[in-house]
């Protein structure tokens, strides 16, 4: 037994001003209950892709993106969208108001508008939603001992009062300008996870008892971490504890707004949602202030990988992505999850090889029950989704680069062009791709491997070319097979005896200088019908070494002679006789 010690390095100190941070106080919940929780639905969702994730924009959206942004919300199944801070701007007045007038809210999505705590900003954004059949104003104030101190210059009860008179000031409007609106009401203390949960409760009690919820008039308490301070456990139990110690809560929407800042968003929310929360703000690939909003993307693929419907279409990805991309003017990370470009695709051999027999074994299962593929339940390698359930295509799954195996290689000659090569032509190919690889760098698409396949396979014409044959078999069986073959630009023929059509065409090669043992044979047609192509692959030992060829051709004898000159031409090792040889026989 080795008894050598292994020496691990030691890290040192970093040298950063880390001493001017402190941690993050949590509130104590010790009998905490959401760990034992599962997601099992879809919460609500509001998209402020237009309010929170335009306002984030070096290019804030022009109206014409604005509209295609609504309209692709809408045509993924949001229900609440916020449109807009229009006390704020005037260019999102006019756009709230084109909504409105122009009839482009859908009678099942209910747009809501954010404004700050002051009357005349209220009564303005009020003014914008005249005429909407569905509508929420959004009322926030900071709540957090910072903003308070450095901020505004209150103290906690002028902080609530602050939030209690606007909630006063927004029913006043409402009811002046929204007469025929189905309205509602959302109230945010903001900076919460900053904010001591008792005093973010408290200020929300006092809300509520100015709006008065009841059944059929909810109140949304939306309690954003606005700027994301903690793991995410420390919201769920945040989360937890206000909506345990909240008076009204089955009158209450408790609703999530985390930013991103530590990168955890996403794991914050669903979190969250196990502590209980009904309701999710974020925006698509997360946009917004800073490090960006929760991504309801990610969130949404979430619930669907884990057999939950999301409740909004992502069954077209690409589009999604592109119409973000334009209209934000800003570019979707290749490896975002779920949409990137590089998300369904393996580059690793190991992880090709294993996405292939994944998905030869999905079309095993399916096969058997008599299914379509898309009916069986999903389980392959690497791949937690089916691509296709979000409009990829299995050919844009795997790629080929250096660090690629036999498997990518062999799915992609596969799914672009039937070719069902034998294992061990696959590594002997997937050796002629990554030497393509190690010397030119970079990624080899599909359209490069069935060049380099050609190149390497269907396309040598030297030293042996074939001409043409004719075959007949004797009363034993036996085959006789006459030859033409071009030799270097010069036709020869030669005729060879064996059992059956490829055994008698070795014997022939033989005598044109090919040393030539056949060790493995296997052939498909590529296609149905009567032009249908047919392939065939020979393993063969030519003066020691061992080499495939491979043929396609409409008539199987030929594309099998085709793989045997295939090989001949490959082989390193081919002897070619000085002088023609002739026929024998």
């Amino acid at each position: 037994m080795n008894n050598q010690r292994v020496t691990i390095p030691a890290q040192t100190a970093s040298g950063m001003p880390y001493h001017r941070y402190t941690a993050f106080e949590p509130v104590t919940v010790p009998d905490r209950t959401w760990p034992d929780q599962k997601i099992t639905h879809a919460p609500r969702w509001l998209s402020t892709d237009l309010r929170d994730g335009n306002q984030a924009l070096i290019d804030p959206m022009s109206p014409s993106r604005k509209m295609k942004m609504f309209e692709l919300l809408v045509k993924m199944g949001y229900k609440e969208i916020e449109v807009g801070f229009p006390a704020a701007s005037q260019t999102d007045f006019d756009f709230v108001r084109q909504l409105v007038e122009e009839d482009r809210i859908p009678d099942d999505v209910r747009v809501s508008v954010l404004t700050q705590a002051r009357e005349d900003l209220i009564a303005r954004t009020v003014e914008s939603l005249k005429g909407a059949d569905k509508a929420t104003v959004h009322l926030y104030n900071a709540t957090a001992p910072l903003f308070q101190r450095v901020v505004f210059g209150v103290t906690e009860a002028e902080c609530i009062a602050i939030a209690t008179r606007g909630t006063e000031w927004v029913m006043k409007y409402a009811e002046q300008l929204l007469a025929g609106t189905d309205f509602g009401y959302q109230y945010s203390p903001e900076i919460f996870t900053q904010t001591p949960t008792d005093f973010a409760l408290e200020v929300c009690e006092r809300v509520s008892d100015v709006w008065q919820p009841e059944e059929g008039r909810e109140i949304i308490l939306n309690l954003p971490a606005t700027v994301e301070m903690s793991t995410p456990n420390t919201y769920a139990d945040q989360i937890e504890y206000f909506g345990r110690n909240l008076s009204r809560r089955a009158h209450s929407i408790i609703s999530l707004h985390p930013h991103n800042d530590r990168g955890t968003a996403v794991a914050a929310t669903e979190l969250a949602l196990m502590a209980g929360a009904d309701r999710v703000e974020g925006c698509l690939f997360g946009h917004g202030e800073r490090t960006g909003n929760v991504d309801l993307v990610t969130l949404g693929m979430n619930l669907f990988s884990q057999g939950i419907d999301p409740q909004v279409d992502f069954s077209e990805i690409d589009e999604i992505r592109r119409t973000v991309e334009y209209c934000t003017q800003l570019p979707v990370h290749p490896r975002h999850p779920w949409a990137g470009d590089l998300v369904y695709t393996a580059f690793s051999g190991s992880h090709q090889d294993a996405i292939k027999k994944g998905l030869e074994d999905l079309d095993r299962i399916a096969a058997e029950q008599g299914k379509p593929v898309g009916e069986v339940p999903w389980e392959a390698p690497y791949l937690p989704i089916d691509p296709k359930d979000v409009g990829r295509t299995y050919e844009a799954v795997i790629r080929v680069n250096s660090q690629s195996g036999k498997g990518g290689v062999a799915y992609v000659l596969k799914a672009e062009h039937s070719l069902d090569l034998p294992r061990r032509a696959q590594i002997e190919f997937s050796r002629v791709i990554q030497q393509h690889t190690d010397s030119q760098g970079g990624e080899v698409t599909p359209e490069a491997i069935w060049a380099i396949f050609r190149k390497e396979y269907l396309d040598r014409e030297e030293p042996y070319s074939l001409v043409a044959f004719s075959s007949t078999t004797d009363q034993s069986g036996d085959d006789r097979q006459e030859v033409q073959l071009r030799v270097r630009g010069e036709e020869q023929t030669f005729t060879g005896m064996g059992n059956g059509p490829v055994a008698a065409f070795v014997d022939g090669m033989r005598q044109a200088g090919a040393d030539i043992r056949v060790l493995d044979y296997a052939e498909h047609a590529l296609s149905s019908g009567g032009d249908a192509l047919a392939a065939a692959y020979v393993e063969c030992e030519i003066a020691g070494e061992i080499v495939w060829g491979i043929g396609i051709h409409h008539n199987i004898v030929t594309a099998s002679l085709r793989a045997v000159v295939c090989a001949a031409n490959r082989a390193r090792t081919t002897t070619i006789p000085a002088v023609p040889i002739a026929p024998v026989g």
